[in-house]
């Protein structure tokens, strides 16, 4: 990706405006994705459906970023990426209308997964561009900023949509983000540089080839499974808070304030320490995620504690992302990196579907709401076993030693 001067990568602590458009971008898409976890109360009532059919439009969405990430990084592989991540947010931007106009369920969760379609090819592509944006020893806080649009969604965005939806109807909160979608388009497009790179020369067959290198494919599982446990409890939150914790459903705004908090530290910090030692935090991060989500199973019934873990789990989970992002993209440096980084997006959101699904399972038809959090805690230390796997086997292939050709002698 070539640069303009003012845009390329630099040593000093400035940080180039173009990661911020990123971030004004992950805003929006981010507002959008979590925001149904506010208003899940409001959208089953109005709709006539349960609170678990509610949460499929979670995975509803989750399985669109799954899908949609390989095909339309695909689709766009040849483009310009500042031209990719424009059409992209109109995209988005339509399917937040959809959502704000349908009249039923059905069409809710097509709107929703229309919408997220764009997800995991906005963030594959602007992973790759923000690290082009900075020196080598800076790329996963350049990931980490760009991600900090997700967590200031979710510390302003879910909040005031869960406000909005209160007091004035869940569809008044997606004309909000559609809102939200057309001023990151204009920002995106006139901050961001032009790519001035030819792209044509890469078939989608040589980018594929990055797939089957075995490190690429254990650092997506380990995605999916880490952040699985994620969604299993932050998909029903509103439901834990008011139905466990015995907070009131206009508590549980001022709450996800905590939650947005607590992410955006866990963002920073998750970035920052990657940056000096990848493997270390990685490990790290997952191990503290796995014991949040499983303490919380015990002091959810206590308000001040309940509080307390809501925003130490929004610190472990995004702790995780810059790490788990950067992992999956030095095993794929090369012509497959860009479709490796959607990918893994799109490995995110299988995540958050599987762990919404199987946290509807335990409500529906397990032990019940009250088991969640020990349950998604499981899915996290399946996340860790894989990364400790990937370890051991890179551990293992570094120690085999490169026997040099053997020269007769007399």
């Amino acid at each position: 990706m070539h640069l303009s001067p003012a845009a390329a990568p630099t040593a000093s602590g400035r940080i180039p405006i173009a990661l911020y458009a990123l971030t004004i971008g992950a805003f929006g898409i981010g507002t959008t994705e979590f925001v149904i976890m506010g208003l899940l109360l409001q959208v089953a009532a109005d709709l006539q459906v349960t609170i678990a059919s509610a949460g499929l439009l979670i995975s509803g969405y989750a399985l669109g970023v799954f899908v949609g990430a390989p095909l339309l990084t695909a689709a766009t592989g040849k483009l310009p990426r500042k031209a990719a991540l424009v059409a992209l947010m109109v995209i988005f931007t339509l399917g937040n209308l959809a959502c704000a106009l349908a009249p039923n369920y059905t069409v809710l969760m097509a709107a929703r997964v229309l919408t997220s379609l764009a997800h995991g090819t906005f963030f594959g592509i602007g992973a790759v561009v923000a690290t082009g944006l900075v020196a080598a020893d800076r790329k996963a806080s350049a990931i980490s900023i760009m991600f900090t649009g997700l967590t200031v969604a979710t510390l302003l965005g879910v909040p005031a949509g869960a406000w909005l939806g209160l007091h004035f109807g869940w569809r008044a909160t997606f004309w909000a983000v559609a809102v939200i979608g057309v001023l990151a388009t204009v920002v995106i497009a006139a901050l961001v540089p032009a790519d001035r790179g030819d792209r044509s020369g890469i078939a989608i067959r040589e980018e594929a080839k990055v797939l089957a290198r075995p490190q690429v494919l254990l650092g997506l599982a380990a995605t999916v499974l880490g952040y699985a446990g994620v969604f299993a409890v932050f998909t029903y939150i509103q439901p834990i808070l008011t139905r466990i914790s015995g907070f009131s459903e206009s508590a549980v705004s001022p709450i996800l304030l905590v939650f947005g908090v607590g992410m955006i530290a866990g963002n920073l910090v998750g970035g920052k320490l990657a940056d000096r030692r990848l493997l270390p935090t990685l490990v790290g991060s997952l191990t503290v995620l796995a014991l949040v989500l499983g303490v919380m199973s015990f002091v959810m019934h206590h308000a001040i504690a309940a509080v307390l873990f809501t925003g130490l789990l929004g610190a472990a989970a995004f702790a995780t992302v810059a790490p788990l992002q950067l992992r999956v993209l030095q095993q794929a440096q090369g012509a497959g990196e860009s479709l490796a980084s959607s990918f893994n997006i799109a490995a995110f959101n299988l995540g958050n579907a599987i762990g919404a699904w199987l946290g509807g399972v335990v409500i529906a038809h397990g032990p019940g709401l009250a088991a969640v959090p020990w349950t998604a805690a499981l899915l996290t230390v399946g996340g860790l076993a894989i990364v400790l796997w990937s370890v051991r086997l890179e551990a293992r292939r570094a120690a085999v030693p490169v026997l040099a050709p053997c020269v007769a002698t007399d």
